[in-house]
């Protein structure tokens, strides 16, 4: 019934290259098991998730998307009624909080939504307000049909406000491409700051889906690509789309930009260099939001790669396969 260890979730094919992350970082001594395809738990030699949750952040760690910490475990028929999961969590909070939010996920595509009432229904018999996000501890609940697990973790050291780190984006009809949601959930996750009435170059941009996230964010986009742009972004006054490659673009120019982002489909190292051409284009202090694209043998050190070139002219924020990553990395930069 106890839990013990950090449980932290992956992408499905991720899960090998998080555990030589972790062993090369707190050491050999530690100790990995696979739960599911995407969660595995720390049994031995798991450093405090506060230290390990900043090594996520700061991208020394780049393959974790969410943090919990493990406080009981049950097969699926031993799971305790409310109050006694009630008494679970609250034994585990300081002070007897006034709301927590509860996220429940499974290893397939459901909710684990009758479990969220559960701990819902045990916690506001004792007093406690519940939400699905958006307050400082998280309790977590996670459903296989062979194990219910039971985690908290303040939302600072979580990663993610999202179960298990799967953020959910709307499907609206005026979305251009998928990519969308990757620059969204990019800046949601990590807090970028977009300063209003900015300019924004978006290298890559056919057909147009970070410009036009760009410009909800009220970005003046330069968007340059040889290949077009979704129609219904072209009576939009504050995009110029530039029909030529980034190299080409890059001689022309005179603007100076607060943030580039880069999501073009090349090797991680030719990707970086590209983003360094860009530098002397932008503003001190200007954001960088790249994806390193997977892929090889080994897509952890030539993530690394990519990432060490980035590093000559970035101050490197956050690097993080994120939920609408596939074979991809996200990486967040900033001028110096």
């Amino acid at each position: 019934m106890t839990g013990a260890g950090v449980l932290f979730s992956v992408a499905t094919d991720s899960y090998e290259l998080v555990v030589r992350e972790l062993r090369e970082e707190f050491g050999r001594d530690l100790r990995c098991e696979r739960v599911s395809a995407d969660l595995g738990r720390i049994v031995e030699g798991a450093p405090p998730i506060a230290e390990l949750a900043v090594c996520c952040d700061e991208g020394r760690i780049m393959f974790v998307r969410h943090l919990t910490r493990e406080i009981a475990s049950f097969a699926p028929d031993d799971v305790p009624p409310p109050y006694e999961l009630a008494e679970l969590v609250l034994a585990e909070v300081p002070r007897h909080p006034s709301v927590l939010a509860v996220q429940t996920w499974t290893d397939g595509a459901g909710t684990g939504g009758s479990y969220y009432h559960l701990l819902a229904e045990g916690l506001g018999a004792r007093g406690v307000e519940v939400t699905r996000s958006g307050q400082d501890n998280i309790v977590s609940c996670f459903v296989t049909d062979k194990v219910v697990l039971l985690g908290l973790n303040e939302r600072q050291h979580s990663l993610s406000d999202w179960p298990g780190g799967r953020m959910r984006l709307a499907r609206a009809e005026e979305r251009v491409s998928r990519s969308e949601f990757k620059l969204e959930e990019a800046i949601a996750t990590f807090g970028l700051d977009l300063r209003p009435g900015g300019k924004a170059l978006d290298l890559g941009a056919s057909p147009g889906g970070w410009t036009r996230i760009l410009r909800q964010h009220d970005q003046e986009v330069w968007s340059v690509d040889p290949g077009s742009l979704d129609p219904r972004l072209r009576g939009d006054r504050r995009i110029h789309h530039v029909g030529t490659t980034a190299g080409e673009f890059f001689r022309r120019n005179q603007v100076r930009f607060d943030v580039v982002v880069n999501d073009m489909r090349m090797d991680q190292v030719l990707s970086a260099r590209v983003m360094l051409d860009a530098v002397p284009h932008l503003r001190r202090g200007a954001l960088a939001v790249v994806t390193l694209k997977g892929g090889g043998r080994n897509p952890l050190d030539s993530a690394r790669r990519g990432l060490d070139v980035l590093a000559k002219e970035y101050d490197i924020l956050h690097a993080r396969q994120l939920h609408h990553n596939r074979r991809e990395l996200t990486v967040i930069g900033r001028r110096p």
